[in-house]
């Protein structure tokens, strides 16, 4: 690739303080003495996986340079998240912002306004038909890569889980638990599969990539997804998926229905029939699984296929890069 000036990225979690003036850097000894290294997240993910598909183009970046960018406010600042960042930005700064942005456009409806960003990034088509209701004309969708070589298939002989049930269940969760999840253990039960359950929130990534390479496939449980990145980290591996993707309204509690009302979703944004199958509810649980598991136990699926075509770390970093160059200064 030819060679070209590094990159401003701007990344930052939110770190506030809690109960005193600079509580936050006790709390996060603590934190890493009692729980290790900080896990990464959903978002911290994306940014993490665009700068090693950047290092593997071995294009340069510069990564929080506060000082070089108020020195040379006129070069694009490609804000991947969060938000809070924005305000150490200056404020003549040309600005690519995303994916780790806002979960709603009113939370800051006069950002287009008030900052200079060339582009909002957004991970998935549904997720740029909501946002552009509030930002019409301005975003564009670009998902983040997967680490193809650490989430790639097993080559263990025998694998020792049948199913795993990735369970992301939020809202009306009795209700769920008591129309699928107890109806599929149950069915579970009945073929002696052997099963293993993650819950969102309650577990470390190692923990996932541990179970890609003993698991035979997935059940995802989730109300909506915009890119669903532990989903594709398990089809990378070659582990078809069950997807509950009921679609209809999004569901956000903070938002909908009394801001938002915007559907349909979907939980798996990105997918074709290699990847295994969907159901909506209870009532098409059971049937969907049975030719779901037959078409595991046929090895009728490929679900790597998709994600090699689709999301590498060199391809969604290439993709990155020609946003930068179609929407930065240099472009007007």
């Amino acid at each position: 690739m030819p060679s070209r000036a590094p990159l401003n990225l701007f990344y930052e979690e939110p770190d506030s303080d809690r109960w005193v003036p600079f509580d936050r850097y006790p709390r996060r000894m603590v934190r890493w003495a009692l729980r290790g290294p900080k896990q990464p997240g959903g978002t911290m993910r994306v940014y993490l996986n665009l700068c090693a598909g950047l290092d593997r183009l071995n294009v340069p970046y510069r990564v929080n340079d506060y000082g070089h960018i108020r020195e040379n406010p006129h070069e694009l600042a490609c804000v991947v998240g969060q938000p809070h960042v924005l305000a150490k930005i200056p404020l003549e700064t040309p600005i690519l912002f995303g994916t780790s942005i806002y979960n709603h456009p009113s939370d800051d409806p006069d950002l287009l306004r008030r900052r200079r960003i060339c582009r909002i990034l957004v991970p998935s088509p549904w997720v740029e038909r909501m946002f552009s209701a509030v930002w019409p004309g301005s975003i564009s969708v670009w998902p983040a890569g997967i680490d193809t070589d650490r989430w790639s298939p097993s080559k263990r002989a025998n694998k020792d889980v049948d199913v795993l049930i990735y369970d992301k269940v939020a809202r009306h969760r009795s209700r769920y638990m008591r129309t699928i999840v107890e109806p599929l253990l149950d069915e579970l039960r009945r073929r002696r599969l052997t099963v293993q359950t993650l819950r969102y929130g309650f577990y470390r990534e190692e923990r996932l990539h541990d179970l890609s390479r003993r698991t035979r496939a997935m059940i995802y449980l989730s109300h909506h997804e915009t890119q669903g990145l532990a989903a594709q980290q398990m089809l990378a591996s070659d582990v078809p998926l069950l997807a509950w993707d009921h679609g209809g309204l999004w569901k956000d509690p903070k938002y909908a229905p009394h801001l938002v009302r915007f559907g349909p979703v979907t939980s798996v944004p990105y997918w074709d029939e290699r990847c295994g199958m969907k159901f909506k509810g209870g009532s098409d649980l059971l049937p969907s699984f049975d030719k779901f598991w037959f078409g595991v136990e046929a090895g009728l699926y490929a679900p790597r296929e998709m994600i090699a075509e689709n999301f590498t770390l060199e391809g969604q970093a290439m993709a990155y890069l020609a946003l930068v160059d179609k929407y930065g200064p240099r472009a007007v």
